[in-house]
């Protein structure tokens, strides 16, 4: 049986909890659904909504693997994409300027914060052209699918059990579903997430899809907004030129929890 020890950080951006691993060597490249989903276990495991490899580029600079907790690898995550700026930041690998590659691109972060914990992080995030309305919900892609459905009230909503309707029956590969209310320039949000087939405490990409699809509507105004997630706030700046929405920064704290060490099995068995 092969064990390797693996040293990890962990990290949350409001509530979205990740863990974080450097495989510069690629020494954990080949990590399976079954390990990953390990590692993620809440119970038997780490736990956390995602895993994230911090990789080398071909460029020089870096590249964010991003795996749902049930070990497949996912698309761009945002509060993940915020938190894996903060582990470069504070790990000495990369300044307050940073630039990486994603699932859907390449990304800049900026670090706000001259220290302390948590750091404050905004995240400029990949442009949105197409937004689709059904009946009075919206589709759209920030970077990660996500459907949007208005709610007058969206703590009254039963998030598992609705989300896991829309979340398979949209479409094939699935989406993420977002209950969104409005409130003058601000939402409120809970979020089912795909991969994680629970709903999270907080989802970046969610938040800039219900935050767009909002303005879409006419729901809001302006070219910024606050969204209220279950695990705190954050902030989305966007501008709006001949229909396409692009500038967009998602900004919200970005927090290192703990550091530590696990063993990873290469005979782990399924749950």
């Amino acid at each position: 049986m092969n064990i390797r020890n693996a040293a990890f950080s962990k990290y949350h951006g409001t509530g979205n909890d990740f863990i974080l691993i450097d495989n510069r060597s690629n020494e954990f490249s080949g990590l399976n659904e079954r390990q990953i989903a390990h590692i993620c276990h809440r119970r038997f495991g780490i736990g956390a909504d995602g895993l994230i490899l911090a990789e080398g580029s071909g460029s020089g600079g870096y590249r964010m693997r991003f795996f749902n907790s049930d070990g497949i690898e996912g698309s761009m995550c945002g509060n993940g994409g915020r938190c894996f700026a903060a582990y470069l930041f504070d790990n000495g690998l990369a300044g307050k300027k940073i630039e990486f590659e994603a699932f859907d691109g390449v990304h800049h972060a900026e670090i706000l914060s001259e220290k302390g914990n948590p750091v404050q992080v905004k995240l400029k995030m990949a442009d949105i052209q197409a937004v689709s309305n059904h009946n009075d919900d919206v589709f759209l892609d920030s970077g990660s699918p996500h459907y949007v459905r208005f709610c007058k009230n969206p703590d009254e909503i039963d998030v598992v059990g609705e989300g896991k309707k829309i979340r398979h029956a949209f479409r094939p590969e699935g989406t993420n579903v977002n209950f969104v209310s409005c409130r003058e320039n601000s939402i409120r949000i809970r979020t089912y997430e795909r991969g994680v087939e629970n709903e999270t405490l907080s989802c970046g990409t969610g938040t800039v899809a219900s935050i767009i699809a909002a303005h879409s509507k006419g729901l809001l105004t302006g070219n910024y907004a606050k969204a209220q997630t279950r695990g705190g706030m954050l902030c989305v700046h966007y501008n709006l030129h001949e229909g396409i929405y692009s500038d967009i920064w998602l900004e919200g704290p970005a927090e290192h929890v703990f550091n530590g060490k696990i063993q990873i099995s290469d005979e782990i068995s399924g749950r």
